[in-house]
């Protein structure tokens, strides 16, 4: 009979498995990367034609990097890790590459290890990292040179969520700073992580369970004040409005953002119906991609007043069932949570606020599929949970469909393997059964 003090080392060597199997994952997808080039696609105004950073990492390029709105942005830190690179590496494609992928592997561990010390789930918190590791979808947010603002965002997002989960445990000034740091850092990669306080309030329903009448730890139930959650999360908030105003300046200074101005008798491209039938139909789209990733695409052309109101009427539909069923089934907090972590997490990026010509990217669900994978993982979970027979087919299941995703992301790195952005595709319009052709597919 094994000693405890085996049995209490066990857990610690199937985590360090854990990491091991995550990391394995992470580079046998994007190694590939190392062979690529840059693109012509926002890698030259990023990267090699960028002057800012030509230099590499100097005070001149950190000043610049805190006060400018360059490419309708503002996005310190993504500036100065450019800027490190080309200080360590000058224009070598394949060193800016690895560090995008070494960061998505790490994403992937920071998020299998915020989970399992929320959930104390193992298993669980691996597959949904590994899903996050391996998912086609996120092959453009790391592939992609430019984007390495997303990557960078998230890390410091999940360290945020890391820290939270100790504040939560153990309250102090330390603890909300490391959140506050974190949170501040990630924004100044990338603000697509703005909504990170609402999705705080989310996770202290699960799984910290610190409302009311939620949690049960081994002195009692554990009750937070409603109004504790949300006073404590109001410099935050001042963090993602701070943000946003930064952001809104940068893009409307670089003329990223379609408004319309009466006094320069100018209209904005899209209405704001045509935003929310767009969002509703972008949504659905993506729940698509979740389960079947394939024909991902750099740009998706935005079909303006071209979206067919039949369209939309089943893509509200279906996110108003999933939203009632959710609801209904609120006991599984995991469910809520997962969900609403996916709807608000986009808010920023659904096209309310139009910023480009695109209806719809991949990199804008690097973090909400997070709550999707949560949703699946824990769903199937409780659907099997002691059964011995279906965990057994569920597992087998779930490898088979992370060895699917990681093979198609692997040919999906490939798209990203030459200079340029060309070839056409065929665009299903949402105005009828005919299609329109476009120029932006992948990298060919």
């Amino acid at each position: 009979m094994p000693s405890q003090e085996t049995l209490r080392a066990f857990p610690f060597d199937r985590r360090i498995t854990i990491c091991l199997l995550l990391i394995v994952g992470a580079v046998a997808v994007y190694f590939p990367t190392l062979d690529n080039g840059f693109v012509n696609f926002d890698d030259p105004k990023y990267i090699t034609e960028n002057p800012h950073i030509q230099a590499g990492l100097t005070w001149k390029t950190i000043q610049w990097a805190a006060t400018a709105y360059y490419e309708s942005n503002w996005h310190p830190l993504t500036w100065i890790s450019h800027a490190v690179d080309i200080s360590l590496f000058r224009l070598n494609p394949a060193a800016h590459h690895a560090v995008n992928f070494v960061l998505h592997a790490l994403n992937a561990l920071v998020l299998f290890l915020v989970l399992q010390s929320a959930t104390k789930r193992d298993w669980e918190s691996f597959f949904v990292a590994a899903l996050f590791a391996v998912h086609p979808v996120n092959v453009e947010s790391v592939a992609w040179a430019s984007e390495r603002k997303n990557a960078l965002s998230m890390l410091f997002l999940l360290l945020a969520l890391y820290a939270y989960g100790r504040y939560a445990r153990r309250p102090s000034i330390g603890s909300y700073l490391a959140v506050a740091i974190s949170y501040a850092l990630g924004l100044a990669a990338k603000p697509q992580i703005i909504t990170l306080p609402f999705l705080l309030l989310l996770w202290d329903f699960w799984p910290l369970e610190r409302w009311p009448s939620c949690g049960i730890d081994k002195r009692g139930p554990v009750h937070t004040p409603p109004g504790r959650l949300w006073i404590e999360k109001i410099p935050l908030f001042l963090l993602s409005i701070g943000s946003a105003v930064l952001t809104m300046q940068a893009q409307t200074f670089g003329g990223a953002v379609q408004v319309a101005n009466a006094a320069r008798h100018t209209v904005a491209a899209y209405s704001i119906p045509v935003r929310v039938e767009n969002a509703i139909g972008a949504y659905a789209r993506y729940l698509e991609i979740l389960v079947w990733p394939v024909h991902l695409a750099p740009m998706y052309p935005h079909p303006g007043n071209e979206i067919r109101a039949v369209g939309v009427a089943i893509s509200g539909s279906l996110l108003a069932l999933i939203t009632i069923v959710v609801l209904t089934a609120w006991r599984r907090r995991y469910l809520l949570v997962g969900w609403f972590w996916f709807l608000g997490s986009l808010v920023p990026m659904i096209g309310i606020v139009q910023v480009g010509a695109q209806a719809m990217a991949d990199r804008y669900v690097y973090l909400p599929f997070i709550g999707l994978f949560c949703m699946a993982v824990w769903g199937i979970s409780g659907l099997v949970r002691g059964e011995p027979e279906a965990k057994k087919i569920a597992a087998w299941s779930a490898t088979v469909v992370l060895i699917a995703f990681a093979m198609l992301a692997h040919r999906q790195v490939k798209f990203w393997g030459t200079r340029r952005v060309c070839g056409y595709t065929r665009y299903r319009s949402q105005s009828g059964t005919s299609s329109r052709t476009i120029l932006l597919r992948n990298i060919c």
